[in-house]
């Protein structure tokens, strides 16, 4: 598995808890400012399709984690 899929399951993993957690409608609510993290993961997805850098990506290619090139 390269390095963005591994990225991209965390991202959206990290969406979805962070959305189950925060939307008053779910069953594991805690509290609505769950929903920041999620802007924030969507923030840090936005920038990283612009400037390429990713943190996520700097700490996989520490642990040995191919690119896709």
């Amino acid at each position: 598995m390269n390095a963005e899929r591994i990225i991209r399951i965390v991202a959206g993993s990290f969406v979805l808890l962070s959305l189950s957690l925060g939307a008053q409608a779910s069953p594991v609510f805690v509290s609505e400012y769950f929903l920041l993290f999620t802007a924030f993961v969507g923030l840090n997805l936005f920038q990283s399709g612009f400037t390429q850098i990713c943190p996520l990506n700097s700490i996989l290619a520490k642990l040995g984690v191919k690119g896709s090139c």
